[in-house]
């Protein structure tokens, strides 16, 4: 029995913490517990020497002092001041007028908004509940099918987890030890064909059910010509502003993703004294949800580390990197099984939870298998803006029913979700099939010649093969 024990302890190990997130203990105190339990087995096994243990102080240390992660806060600050500043307001109106004349006008509006909004916020919350509160009651008071209003709102808000800054390509980046620009760079592509994949869909709607997705009466469209450039113009030339504060310095190599956050928080303020919603009210909610994802993140990824550290000391890292290099198929059969597993576990877990305990993981089998990590990365981050949408516990649903109007049925949100929960998992088809969605965005790695020439000046004559004379 202590054979059999010594030798499974890894998948034992692993298996013992789905059960303690299953029976609904926190994830970072369930990691740690994990992690210093079976530490204690591995020693009295004699896998894991008592010193071991100590290296944990070291991992601590390094996520303490980890600059990338400072990324989260000021992405987090940027988006809870956003939320409240009134660019969202401009911006649907705006559109929605643009695109009202059309059927399923209002839904285009929200998926271009919700990109935008993405590309400023990073944070699916601000997104999802701001375009909640404006564009809801606009679309029941006009007709459109409640199930699929709720739907095209939480997965708009959804995208921010794919268009850059997004704090999922963050904390990716810094798993798979890869620079966050390049992520950035490999997203673009991916977050373009998510949103021409949701917009089609509307638009098939628009064709098969004309009823759900109703054009504004003309009464509706109050505004034309100049007034109407002028409201889009209003809500566009703030936001390309902040998304090159925010993007264009980190793709131009001006800034790093933390110095980037930095910039893009005191472009939020600023937007906010520009709109007259900056309060102390505001700033004391904003640096409070700061607070507390800030304080989530980092105890989720100390108990990760305590996890993954014992993990590999009893032979973790061998066993799920033999599994998975093993499997048929190669590289197309690893990648289903990696994202069939990461699309159940997203009905557990949040993002946060399988970035810091699954992804450090997967990568060494997937670099081992000649993948590339940043397409791996964005691989996995599509494949996580689900665990936003799966009912019932997506984080995007819960923050849609916490805003919507109480006429508004909790089923008509988790029914609503899954049409775009299949264009989500469609673009992760979409993704394995062509490489080159993210690929092509990317720098080329440059190419080394490993013959080495040495070239040996001319001697004058001298034998250089000659032992040299000593003088006595």
């Amino acid at each position: 029995m202590i054979a059999f024990v010594s030798h499974n302890l890894a998948p034992m190990m692993f298996a013992g913490l789905i059960l303690f997130m299953l029976y609904g203990y926190p994830a970072a105190f369930s990691l740690a517990a994990v992690g210093f339990a079976f530490g204690l087995i591995g020693i009295e096994l004699g896998l894991i020497h008592p010193d071991f243990l100590g290296n944990i102080v070291f991992q601590l240390e390094s996520v303490l002092g980890n600059d990338l992660l400072l990324a989260i806060p000021f992405f987090t600050l940027m988006g809870a001041i956003l939320e409240r500043c009134g660019l969202a307001e401009d911006l649907l109106e705006g559109f929605g007028q643009l695109f009202g004349g059309v059927r399923g006008g209002l839904s285009y509006a929200v998926i271009l908004v919700g990109a935008i909004l993405g590309a400023i916020t990073g944070t699916v919350a601000a997104s999802v509940i701001a375009m909640a509160l404006i564009s809801l009651p606009i679309m029941i008071k006009y007709g459109y099918n409640i199930r699929h209003a709720t739907g095209v709102i939480a997965a708009s808000g959804t995208i921010t987890q794919l268009i850059p800054p997004s704090l999922v390509l963050v904390v990716l980046a810094d798993q798979l030890g890869k620079p966050v620009g390049q992520m950035y760079l490999g997203a673009m592509g991916a977050s373009v064909i998510q949103v021409v994949l949701f917009m089609l869909w509307v638009l098939l709607l628009s064709i098969l059910k004309p009823g759900d997705v109703p054009a504004l009466p003309p009464e509706a469209r109050t505004l034309k010509g100049w007034a109407l450039a002028r409201r889009c113009i209003r809500g566009m030339i703030p936001s390309l502003a902040l998304i090159f504060i925010v993007l264009g310095t980190i793709f131009m190599g001006l800034a790093t993703a933390t110095e980037a956050g930095a910039m893009g928080v005191i472009g939020a303020f600023v937007l906010a004294w520009l709109n007259r919603k900056l309060t102390w009210s505001l700033t004391w909610q904003g640096m409070d949800t700061t607070m507390r994802i800030t304080a989530m993140v980092v105890f989720i990824l100390i108990g990760a580390r305590v996890f993954s550290l014992v993990f590999q000391g009893v032979g973790g890292k061998e066993w799920i990197e033999s599994f998975l290099v093993s499997l048929p198929g190669g590289q197309a059969g690893f990648l289903i099984v990696v994202n069939l597993f990461v699309f159940i576990l997203a009905f557990f877990l949040d993002f946060f939870e399988i970035a810091f305990i699954v992804v450090p993981l997967l990568a060494p089998a997937a670099e081992a298998m000649g993948i590339n990590l940043i397409w791996f990365g964005v691989l996995l981050g599509a494949n996580m803006q689900t665990s936003f949408m799966h009912p019932p516990f997506g984080f995007a649903l819960f923050y849609l029913r916490g805003v919507a109007p109480p006429s508004v049925k909790s089923s008509d949100i988790y029914w609503g979700a899954i049409p775009w929960v299949v264009l989500q998992l469609m673009l992760v088809g979409i993704l394995i099939a062509f490489p080159q969605i993210v690929t092509a965005f990317l720098d080329a790695d440059l190419v080394v010649d490993p013959n080495i020439e040495i070239i040996v000046p001319d001697s004058g004559g001298t034998d250089l093969s000659a032992p040299p004379a000593i003088n006595p």
